[in-house]
């Protein structure tokens, strides 16, 4: 197979996300899979053993949820991939779609709960409001939560009775307080742990009349499991020695945790028991969980890949769990290394991928992950693939910012948002040149959303550094992008850059790109979204006005969506047209 078929094959390979179920129906499961070209919401009746396709939207659909009863499919429908509408069900079984609150305003997601009383709670932003509406069948819905700064709904107990809310009313969406209310409002507790310490609330605990909630706590400069008795006020922390970020949910009876724990870009899975508090590693391979649960029996399911294996639904009883096996798998790619660096921050963890062919030092793409609280892992990644049959090196780095190395790692980014991330760029860039590596000739810095906002400011602020940028989706202007974005995006940029830009209009403009426009020297490629609320277009044409005034060599790929990213076809375009601005300018 030569390396352009391969790399297709790998994108248009059928996935599926590991399949969630309803509490009181287990062998009622959904799923997402591409297997249509697109991802869409799948239904699963384990003991028939069937599976049906539950959505069909031109764009994909992201969002959906089963109720704890198993009787409907919840899913969010928005307007050709603009990640604003309503929330829409239906019939596990099959039958007629219907609006889950006839005549609720539209809005932007923010999470949906559902409980065995038939009562949801719908997570909706618009017009710089973040509300939250109770909706039972046959009556108006009721609005249960307003506030300007954001806000979403966690989880619903399985009676009805509490309702878990995380929110940033203290000042901080990064970090949040957790709120239990009841329906009809009442607040029966609240955690808050100040600044720089968020409570992030998961779920209740999966049996009926059980008040305990689970959450995530950061009193320790990372997240642990936290279980809390609202009503009572009892908190139970869930400390283990073993480094890393966790991550926690429960097993079906309510007597034990699964915990995930994610350290160095690798995952771990563990049990613990609530009462003896003993803790057991759960035998699993090397490489990254992105999702798992537990099912009634004990077992784990869990969804699994590395950088060389695509990704496989696991169970820790070693079976595989084999829910929508249509066409051949994805072919496999290249191991990564791991490599430490020294910053001016401290040790920037950094992962490698190198070329099976051609001679050291290679070409290379530094592809800088979004966020920025998020992490490259050692997982299976079409991308990262591809630009390796091409040729290229692969270097991704988690640097200040990144998620997965602690609460201060994460938080470092306070009064210089960009600069610091790019100087562990710099930092680990000259690291691989150094190592032999990477050709400093032939080196492309390249990111999606964050990693593409962090792509032109590079560009701009170490010109003499790379060859050519890629930047997808990117922040070009901060203010303009605050003007035009979706709500949970101003709130996020008012946590990250101290308000809004009327009240920091000096660090908005010292961390936008167009600041630094007239400094770029290398060729640039752009993609944008045209539907894009959370890297608006309007913010991207002004950069690219300014690169066309100063002559700035560049060129621009616009597609009808947010992202793309769940259009299999879409995203194999993008990703061609980034190879083939790659080798038009930086592999002669």
């Amino acid at each position: 197979m030569k390396a352009e078929e391969r790399w297709q094959a790998r994108f248009r390979a059928s996935r599926i996300t590991l399949p969630s179920w309803a509490r009181q129906a287990p062998n009622r499961s959904i799923y997402h899979s591409n297997a249509t070209g697109k991802w869409e919401v799948y239904a699963w009746d384990r003991v028939a053993g069937t599976t049906r396709q539950v959505t069909d939207r031109p764009k994909g659909t992201a969002h959906s949820a089963i109720d704890p009863t198993g009787q409907w499919i919840y899913w969010f429908a928005d307007t050709d991939g603009d990640e604003f509408g309503i929330w829409w069900r239906q019939p596990f079984t099959g039958g007629p779609d219907e609006p889950v609150a006839p005549g609720l305003p539209p809005g932007q997601p923010g999470g949906i709960a559902l409980s065995t009383t038939g009562v949801a709670a719908i997570s909706l932003a618009s017009e710089g409001t973040f509300r939250i509406h109770l909706v039972r069948e046959g009556e108006p819905y009721r609005l249960l939560y307003e506030h300007t700064e954001a806000a979403w709904v966690c989880d619903m107990s399985l009676d009805g009775s509490l309702i878990a809310i995380n929110h940033g009313e203290y000042g901080d969406f990064r970090q949040p307080a957790l709120r239990v209310v009841r329906p009809n409002g009442e607040t029966i507790s609240e955690i808050y742990d100040g600044p720089g310490k968020g409570v992030i609330g998961l779920t209740f605990a999966p049996v009926l009349g059980d008040r305990r909630l689970l959450a995530l706590h950061e009193r320790r400069q990372r997240h642990e499991p936290l279980v809390w008795d609202p009503v009572t006020g009892e908190q139970r922390e869930i400390w283990l020695r073993d480094p890393g970020e966790l991550d926690a949910g429960w097993y079906d009876d309510g007597r034990g945790l699964l915990i995930l724990r994610e350290d160095r870009a690798r995952s771990y899975l563990h049990r613990y028991d609530l009462a003896g508090g003993g803790l057991t590693l759960i035998d699993t391979p090397h490489g990254v969980i992105d999702a798992a649960a537990p099912r009634p029996g004990g077992h784990v399911e869990y969804s699994w890949s590395s950088a060389s294996h695509p990704p496989v639904i696991r169970s820790s009883n070693g079976q595989v769990v084999v829910v929508n096996p249509g066409g051949p798998p994805a072919p496999p790619s290249v191991p990564v290394e791991d490599l430490d660096v020294e910053g001016e921050g401290g040790r920037i963890h950094a992962l490698v991928s190198k070329p099976e062919t051609g001679t050291a030092p290679h070409p290379a793409v530094f592809l800088l992950h979004h966020g920025p609280a998020e992490h490259d892992r050692d997982a299976f990644s079409p991308a990262v693939a591809a630009w390796v049959d091409a040729g290229f090196a692969v270097v991704r780095i988690n640097y200040r910012g990144s998620t997965g190395y602690g609460s201060a790692w994460r938080d470092a980014l306070h009064g210089d948002v960009g600069h610091i991330e790019l100087a562990d760029v710099a930092a680990v860039r000259n690291h691989v040149v150094e190592r032999g590596i990477a050709d400093p000739g032939r080196l492309v810095l390249a990111g999606s959303a964050w990693g593409g906002y962090l792509t032109l400011l590079g560009l701009g602020t170490q010109p003499d550094l790379w060859a050519a940028g890629i930047a997808a989706v990117p922040i070009a202007c901060h203010q303009t992008s605050y003007e035009d974005e979706a709500e949970s995006l101003r709130a996020y940029h008012r946590a990250l850059l101290g308000g809004s830009p009327e009240e920091q209009p000096e660090r908005y403009a010292a961390s936008s790109p167009i600041t630094y426009v007239d400094q770029v020297k290398a060729p640039l490629l752009i993609l944008a979204g045209e539907n894009d609320t959370r890297c608006p277009l309007r913010q991207i044409e002004k950069y690219v006005a300014k690169l066309a005034e100063l002559g700035r060599e560049h060129e621009v790929y616009t597609y009808d969506a947010i992202r793309g990213s769940l259009v299999v076809s879409e995203r194999i375009a993008q990703i061609a047209a980034q190879l083939e601005f790659a080798r038009k300018h930086v592999t002669h």
